[in-house]
């Protein structure tokens, strides 16, 4: 129940308006392209793009942002175009929506989607089978793949920030990588990114790199034209912006307020009842209580629940099922299949995690004359979500009815009303509520700034690097240090390049050492790239006495390496430690970040789909929240558990003074971890764990006592991944540890202030 602390506010949101325009003040292009119909807005951003770089739209969610970046297009209107949706889903959508607004505007262009499942399904017999070599191909010269866009016709392509990640980043294979990143960065006249709130604060910073080069390289000055969407602008982000602007960049920011007059509906008032966050169990009574209200008293209401945990929407859905609602509900998950989403999406109440924040309308086949969804209950984990999903209730831009007033529930933490929530004026309305937001703590995104002054400049030296050996004995050469002070400028680092170039070079020759075969590397060694910074690093770690006679000139370096490739036992050596190291720092070159692949699994019972069959799911999720059985690679959802696992590590180890002296509070790749799943002290082990587990995971371990345990208890507040790792040796003595994985080790370690190791024992990160 909650407490005083936690009393439950109620607020009135006030109706949102936004400005429309006559037909007169609609520019010749957009009335053809729009059908004679803008909102002002729609106008700005095609007016601001005339004499600016970046146009940051910051309209409310439901407002035509996405029509308003199309308006942009009609700038160069016969060159080539990327637009960047956040999901697959999005992808899908948003290619439809550019075929018909090209169809409208009678622009040249040939739309294409550019997933990772469409790239594949693109005709491989004739430039081959590689994903980079297709969208390098399809970038330079569209009709190699697709013969209707002969004559040169542009290009406007779909994708998602995977792809534009791995494209601008040089992630690609060798082969491709240097081809298809020179497309990305000269190519396009009209850059979009959609939604960009949602990225994290690594895949922030390859926009922000995209915008650097932009900036440093010219393309500006040769009419490229960004656009930047988002209900919800990220302040340090906004901050990365205004460097831009100081160091020249033209940026205007369109939020849809400059006019105040010829107002028209957007947003139905609503009476928002602000709960914290109580235990699972009460949550999915309470919610499961305020959904059969709602349909058994307005029955003619359409509502929808958003949370953040599926557990806990997938309990909700099982107990409205029970309760004989299973026709009156669906769900929208990243589990259920496409066709299914497009079927629930008409049920009267949907049932959703995050997969709906992103260009999910809750539109209706049959159109209704007032807001598609009048109550909405959900979760929010920080401010940005808060605005995304209270934005999707009371929706009335174009509607007849726009007077009735929509009801919200959200759970917001409890340290929320710790922090001053309950001290707000709520007779405020929404500019209180969204200046109260703004100075919680627990509705903020910590890790940003921290990222960027830690590991960004080791990600974006990747980048650099290779654009550095594209351009030597060029006039561009000179670009690359101007870079990386614009960089240093937006994101605050301390180093200086040559620096994080030298750790980039280490990293290429660990990452070429540990894809290469012991003989190979015996008979090839000098034609390995890279080769030789890494056994720097290799002598380093482990023979420092070695390295200081190289450094100086009592023996060579060549001559260091030759002994190591005559001998087996120090090549292997030396292949393990870059396999080690190249591994320890894979986190960084994702762009998504996840321990294990997805496994498919059947769910018969319908635990996770409304309709059975199967689908791909987490293994991590399969662990902590169901009973299973596997066959082979067949796994069968069997039951919902009782009680949820808690998962946790364990590791064997040849000596564990050796582990404690040379493993811990350092950056590592730890070989056999094996993964349990735990009621309290009982290790549940299933036969299917196993598989769980791979040859080498990335992480952090530190040993927690009486100086760090507050921040450790923070970290694991501000939502890091962590788990309890038990560590033992062959003489059966063992240890306690806490294990940050992958990504979350390196945000964990500079958060807390350690200084954090290397496997070679440099410093990883610097402020």
């Amino acid at each position: 129940m909650n407490n005083l602390k936690t009393t439950p506010l109620e607020i009135f949101l006030e109706p949102a308006s936004i400005a429309a325009s006559s037909e007169n003040q609609i520019p010749e292009p957009l009335k053809r392209a729009f059908g004679g119909k803008a909102l002002q807005h729609q106008i700005d951003v095609f007016e601001a793009a005339k004499e600016n770089d970046i146009i940051l739209v910051l309209t409310p969610t439901g407002t035509g942002k996405t029509k308003s970046s199309f308006g942009v297009i009609l700038q160069n209107p016969q060159r080539n175009v990327v637009y960047v949706a956040p999901t697959n889903a999005l992808v899908e959508q948003q290619t439809e929506a550019a075929k018909q607004f090209v169809k409208d505007a009678s622009l040249p262009h040939v739309v294409k989607a550019a997933s990772a499942k469409e790239v594949k399904a693109w005709p491989d017999d004739r430039v081959g089978k590689r994903s980079g070599e297709k969208i390098y191909n399809v970038l330079l010269n569209p009709a190699t793949l697709f013969p209707e866009c002969g004559g040169g016709r542009p290009i406007l392509l779909v994708t998602n920030p995977d792809i534009f990640y791995y494209a601008a980043f040089f992630q690609y294979n060798r082969q491709d990588r240097s081809n298809i990143a020179s497309v990305f960065y000269k190519s396009f006249a009209t850059v979009i990114f959609d939604e960009f709130h949602l990225y994290d604060a690594k895949q922030l910073v390859s926009l922000l790199f995209y915008l650097a080069v932009s900036h440093v390289f010219g393309y500006f000055q040769y009419n490229r034209k960004v656009v930047l969407l988002t209900a919800t602008p990220e302040p340090a982000c906004e901050a990365a912006l205004k460097t831009l602007e100081i160091d020249g960049v033209r940026i205007d920011r369109i939020d849809g307020q400059r006019n105040t007059e010829n107002l028209i509906p957007s947003q139905t008032g609503v009476n928002l009842a602000i709960r914290s966050y109580p235990e699972k169990d009460e949550i999915v009574r309470e919610i499961v209580w305020e959904v059969c209200d709602r349909l058994e008293k307005r029955p003619d209401d359409n509502g929808a629940v958003i949370l953040d945990s599926k557990d806990t929407l997938n309990a909700i859905a099982k107990e409205l099922r029970d309760r004989g609602y299973k026709n009156y509900c669906g769900r929208i998950t990243g589990d259920i299949p496409k066709e299914d989403r497009l079927k629930n999406a008409q049920k009267q109440v949907i049932l959703a995690t995050s997969t709906v924040d992103v260009g999910f309308n809750f539109d209706r086949k049959i159109d209704r004359d007032r807001q598609n969804l009048d109550w909405l209950i959900f979760s929010s984990r920080d401010r940005f979500s808060f605005w995304q999903r209270i934005g999707r209730v009371g929706r009335v831009l174009g509607k007849v009815k726009t007077d009735i007033s929509s009801d919200a529930i959200v759970y917001l933490p409890e340290d929320a009303w710790q922090q001053g929530l309950q001290d707000f004026d709520l007779s405020g309305g929404r500019k209180a509520l969204q200046e109260t937001l703004e100075t919680l703590d627990c509705l903020q995104r910590p890790f940003l700034e921290i990222y960027w002054r830690s590991e960004a400049f080791l990600e974006i030296a990747r980048p650099l690097l290779e654009l550095e050996t594209d351009l030597v004995n060029t006039p561009g050469e000179t670009f690359i240090s101007q870079l990386y002070h614009t960089l240093q400028t937006l994101l605050g680092g301390g180093q200086d390049w040559q620096y994080y170039r030298k750790r980039m070079k280490v990293l290429q020759g660990a990452e070429n050492i540990s894809k290469t075969s012991i003989e190979k590397i015996q008979k090839d060694w000098k034609y390995i790239k890279g080769g030789q910074n890494c056994v720097m690093s290799f002598l380093r770690a482990y023979y420092p006495e070695d390295l200081e006679a190289v450094k100086s000139g009592h023996v060579s370096i060549e001559s260091v390496e030759a002994g190591i490739c005559k001998r087996r036992d120090l090549t292997e050596k030396l292949k393990h430690y870059a396999t080690i190291l190249q591994t320890s720092y894979a986190p960084l070159f994702r762009f998504r970040d996840s321990l294990f692949e997805n496994v498919k699994i059947e769910d018969p019972q319908g635990f996770l789909l409304d309709n059975c069959g199967e689908t791909n799911l987490d293994p991590l999720h399969l662990l902590r929240f169901y009973e299973f059985v596997s066959d082979g690679d067949r796994i069968l959802v069997l039951d919902r558990a009782k009680q949820t696992y808690n998962l946790s590590f364990f590791l064997k180890v040849a000596d564990l003074d050796d582990f404690k002296n040379t493993k811990l509070a350092k950056l590592y790749a730890f070989d056999n971890l094996q993964i349990q799943r735990n009621l309290g002290e009982i290790v549940r082990s299933t036969s299917k764990t196993a598989e769980f587990t791979s040859s080498l995971i990335p992480g952090v371990v530190v040993k927690e006592h009486l100086k760090n345990r507050w921040a450790i208890l923070k970290l694991k507040k501000q939502g890091l991944d962590c788990y309890p790792l038990t560590v033992s040796d062959y003489s059966g003595r063992e240890d306690n540890y806490t294990f940050f994985p992958s990504l979350s080790g390196i945000l964990a370690i500079a958060a807390a202030g350690f200084a954090l190791k290397c496997p070679d024992n440099e410093e990883f990160w610097c402020v």
